[in-house]
């Protein structure tokens, strides 16, 4: 455990808002060793890129085993911190989250609050929390301080009133924080008035989600970020590319 302690301070120390890190979303020992080749120094775990890898649908669509059964590739191929996208948690309860996330030398996770194995229901505000601190409990059981990036797709789906969108919001992740979180991941490609004024208001470094073919890492400095993934938007990319290759040879 000594070795994931200090794996996870690295990450949790690399969080620093305006000058963010970057970690790259991979989906396979491939992507990974990509990424790590290129400098980077940590890496997180896709959802939706690593169950489009395996034949499966993203919202859960994958199996917690299958999840770890990947990781653990990852992690053996890289000697990075490694956190991983567990989306709603796949209705387990969160010491096991957190013990199965370890087992496999993972030292952050995001959570978020639509469950999609319950119809996509969005969690309330203090039931993410709720979560978020069991997470953090067994966290501090385990003797690491894994990263919890503590998601909301309070934008993503839009909910609630436009009019006080980014309020709701923000306290949504309010108590997210106070629950024990590392950082905040408001989940939504925001303009930069929108991302400046989240940066600002919320009381840990937040996650910007950003495209790296097209984006402007200024933009992410400028406005306060503390952290940037990817999303599915690097493997998109390589799809894209990858097509147009492939075409040339039909």
């Amino acid at each position: 455990m000594s070795h994931l302690s200090r794996l996870a301070e690295q990450l949790a120390a690399a969080h620093r808002p305006g000058d963010p890190v970057v970690l790259p979303t991979v989906w396979d020992a491939w992507s990974a060793q990509v990424a790590v080749d290129a400098g980077f120094e940590g890496l997180t775990v896709g959802s939706h890129p690593m169950a489009d890898s395996i034949g499966r649908p993203d919202g859960e669509g994958m199996t917690f085993d299958e999840v770890t059964t990947r990781v653990a590739q990852i992690t053996g191929a890289v000697d990075v911190p490694v956190s991983v996208d567990v989306e709603a948690g796949y209705g387990l309860e969160p010491a096991a989250l957190v013990q199965g996330l370890l087992a496999v030398g993972a030292v952050g996770l995001n959570i978020e609050d639509t469950v999609h194995s319950e119809g996509g229901r969005l969690r309330s505000a203090e039931e993410h929390a709720a979560y978020v601190q069991g997470l953090r409990t067994a966290a501090d059981a385990a003797g690491v301080p894994v990263v919890i990036n503590a998601r909301t797709d309070w934008f993503k789906g839009q909910h609630g009133d436009e009019a006080t969108r980014v309020e709701d919001a923000i306290s949504r992740m309010q108590l997210c924080a106070e629950a024990g979180a590392s950082a905040l991941y408001p989940v939504s490609f925001h303009d930069e008035e929108t991302l400046t004024r989240l940066c600002r208001e919320l009381p840990l470094p937040v996650n910007a989600i950003a495209r790296p073919d097209v984006d402007d890492l200024e933009m992410y400095r400028r406005a306060g970020a503390g952290r940037i993934s990817f999303g599915p938007t690097w493997q998109m990319a390589l799809a894209k590319v990858s097509g147009e290759w492939l075409a040339r040879w039909r």
